[in-house]
C-alpha cells in the first residue's frame, strides 16, 4: 500500500516536533511503546501498560500525540492503576507501601538506599564503598581497576 500525500506531509510534521513527557524530550519520529522507555524508570512492560491501560496504538508516533494524551500519560506513571509486579519500588523501606518512582525521584532514592547501606556498614554497603560488585559475582578475572599496558621494556634511546 502506498502512502497519500496527505499521510507522507503529516508524518514529516510529527517527525520535526520534540514531545517532553515526564521531563525528558522525547524525537516526535519514535513509536509511544520505544519512545516511552527513554524516560528514566519507564520500563518496557510498563511502557507496554501504559499503552494497554490508556488505549493507545503502540505503533503511534508520538510526535501525533496531543497536548491532554502527554497529560493522561503523565498523570498515569505518577499513579499507576497496574499490577504490583510492574511497579520499581515494592515494599519501600520507609513507608512499606507500594510505589512506582520516576526520574530524579528514582535517582534520589537509589542514592539515599545506598548511603543507607554504607552508614550501617552492611555487606552491600562495604561492597560499594570498596566499587567492588555486591551481588555475588566472581572478581578474579572482572572488575579489576587500571587496566593499562604493562609498563615492562622500555624502548631504548640512541646516544650519540
Amino acid at each position: 500500500m502506498e502512502k497519500t500525500e496527505q499521510e507522507k506531509t503529516d508524518n514529516k510534521k510529527y517527525d520535526d516536533r520534540v514531545v517532553r513527557i515526564l521531563s525528558k524530550d522525547i524525537e516526535g519520529k519514535m513509536k509511544i511503546y520505544p519512545g516511552l522507555t527513554k524516560v528514566k524508570g519507564i520500563s518496557w512492560s510498563f511502557s507496554n501498560s501504559i499503552c494497554i491501560a490508556l488505549k493507545l496504538d503502540k505503533n503511534r508516533k508520538i510526535g501525533s500525540l496531543t497536548e491532554s494524551e502527554v497529560k493522561k500519560i503523565e498523570d498515569f506513571a505518577k499513579n499507576p492503576s497496574t499490577s504490583k509486579h510492574l511497579l520499581n519500588r515494592r515494599k519501600d523501606f520507609t513507608s512499606g507501601e507500594d510505589k512506582h518512582l520516576i526520574g530524579s525521584d528514582l535517582e534520589l532514592t537509589h542514592e539515599f538506599d545506598i548511603k543507607r547501606l554504607k552508614k550501617i556498614k552492611t555487606y552491600r554497603g562495604l561492597r560499594h564503598t570498596a566499587n567492588l560488585p555486591s551481588r555475588g559475582q566472581r572478581t578474579k578475572s572482572n572488575f579489576r581497576k587500571n587496566r593499562r599496558k604493562g609498563s615492562g621494556i622500555k624502548k631504548k634511546t640512541v646516544k650519540k
